[in-house]
């Protein structure tokens, strides 16, 4: 099965029912295949098959409509983060060398800032709006014929194209076929909560993130989905109430922002009875008000990656009443395997970790990546005798629960991004003033984690000041990359080897022992 099916597949069983909501408009299932089969024919009256399809976009129709009528052109969707800066936008723009980009008017200035950079793309496609630079999205729609395209992609095709910085600090786009996407909706379909055919799901996370694999396992159910542009915890609570929202996807970090907000008594919740959360884990007193303040609502969580094309792990509704009611450590793990996907625990010597030691999580199953766009390098060492190496460090208790122990490629989770260190150090070394740079996490009640740079200056160096720091990565990384805090030291703890000892780094910021300067 295809992913670029799902629209066609609903429509069959229900045409006339809606499948988006955005901003007070609605389309049916009915609508959305057809423009979906507009597109991908009319993508190929300006790109080949076998092309990259770029897009640079916040939530709307549109995006969804990518999602499907790209890959039913036989092309692959690269979906770019819009808040990557316009050198890290260039950098990804010509590895993946897609021949067309689709772009919001909003971020157009960046497109056109960097245009003369992008050798390979030959059309700019702009989403609700017009230009004398670019073909209108609309326009293009039309030049599409309302059927089926002629020519069909295999499930081994390319499919989605996602770029995840690297521990090099150079992005790596994770290659997802058809059947990794099929493959990882079918396991969250099997392993997942109960379906229920009045479900109104919510769909806030931004699209570019793998996480936007749910909406189509919601469109394959044939729901109603609510896009919604950005969260906010007021436009959150007037959707809930406007198209009765019943379930949607929330980071703690945004539960608790909508907890602590007084507009809460101010709408009718009644309809919403679910919460799937992920990027980190629940604070088990934000869980204990949640229950209090939404009587009724029950709670999901998972992991997985972008590598996986989802999730991996699931925990469902009664571990989370147990957890909180019981003050259980399960509430610490990410739950146990889905039905379709293998995970091992494994030890340095790939042997399998006995409960409660730890070790490197590797997966396999059909919604493993195929590998990574121009690099068989980190392809090759990503993979263990055919299992794919998360990275992560985890550990199983004894009933089969998966705890995350640590990242093992040093990633800071800050507000539900992942952060590499190694990245935002290589900007730092570009200061004039620093000679050596190590960047840690430290834990923040609001956003998971903040980024911390601890610094050693150049011999005759003034330090700069931390605020200019900061600044001076602002302007050439995605802002929520930046150092929250900067700190300076005479030497970084290293060992015999050289390697910067980071966990002493953290433990030192810990104990109170380095001063924190957020500018």
């Amino acid at each position: 099965m295809l992913l670029s099916d799902i629209p066609e597949i609903a429509a069959h069983h229900a045409p006339n029912a809606v499948a988006i909501h955005f901003e007070g408009q609605w389309w049916t299932y009915a609508e959305l295949r057809n423009r979906c089969w507009q597109l991908s024919n009319a993508l190929q009256t300006i790109a080949a098959p076998g092309d990259r399809v770029a897009i640079l976009s916040e939530n709307c129709p549109e995006y969804a409509e990518a999602y499907y009528g790209v890959p039913g052109a036989s092309m692959a969707l690269t979906l770019l983060n819009y808040r990557l800066s316009p050198r890290e936008l260039t950098y990804i723009i010509n590895n993946c060398t897609p021949s067309v980009l689709l772009v919001q008017p909003k971020y157009l200035e960046t497109i056109r800032l960097i245009r003369a950079d992008l050798s390979s793309v030959k059309h700019v496609v702009l989403i609700g709006g017009t230009s004398d630079d670019t073909i209108s999205y609309d326009d293009l729609l039309k030049r599409g014929e309302v059927k089926a395209p002629e020519t069909k992609p295999k499930e081994t095709d390319l499919c989605w194209l996602l770029y995840t910085s690297g521990t090099t600090g150079l992005p790596k786009g994770a290659m997802l076929s058809h059947r990794n996407l099929m493959a990882s909706i079918m396991n969250a379909m099997a392993g997942g909560a109960e379906a229920l055919p009045d479900e109104v799901p919510l769909f806030m996370f931004p699209q570019f993130h793998v996480a936007g694999y749910v909406m189509p396992m919601y469109h394959l159910r044939k729901w109603p989905v609510v896009i919604m542009g950005a969260f906010d915890p007021v436009s959150f609570l007037k959707a809930v109430e406007q198209y009765r929202v019943t379930s949607a996807p929330v980071a703690p970090t945004m539960l608790a922002m909508l907890l602590e907000n007084p507009a809460m008594r101010d709408y009718d919740l009644s309809s919403l009875r679910s919460f799937g959360y992920g990027a980190s884990s629940m604070p088990l007193e934000v869980l204990k008000t949640a229950f209090r303040k939404l009587p009724g609502v029950g709670f999901g969580t998972g992991f997985g990656m972008t590598e996986l094309a989802g999730n991996v792990f699931a925990m469902g509704k009664q571990d989370h009443i147990r957890a909180a009611e019981e003050n259980l450590e399960i509430i610490r793990s990410v739950g146990k395997q889905l039905p379709l996907a293998r995970v091992r625990v494994l030890q340095e010597d790939n042997t399998d970790a006995p409960p409660n030691v730890p070790g490197e999580i590797v997966v396999r199953g059909d919604q493993v990546l195929m590998g990574y766009w121009a690099n068989e390098k980190a392809t090759k060492d990503s993979f263990v005798d055919g299992w794919f190496r998360t990275g992560d460090v985890g550990r199983w208790d004894d009933e089969g629960y998966l705890y995350i122990v640590d990242r093992k490629k040093d990633m800071i989770l800050t507000g539900g991004e992942n952060v590499y260190p190694r990245e935002v150090e290589e900007i730092l070394y570009e200061h004039p003033s620093i000679a050596e740079v190590a960047v840690v996490g430290t834990p923040d009640p609001k956003w998971g984690e903040s980024v911390v740079a601890v610094l050693r200056l150049k011999e005759g160096a003034e330090a700069p000041a931390a605020r200019d720091v900061i600044q001076f990565c602002r302007e050439r990384i995605a802002s929520y990359k930046k150092p929250r805090f900067v700190t300076y030291v005479g030497e970084l703890p290293k060992n015999a080897s050289g390697k910067i000892l980071k966990r002493e780094l953290r433990d030192r910021i810990a104990a109170g022992e380095l001063k924190l300067d957020a500018g």
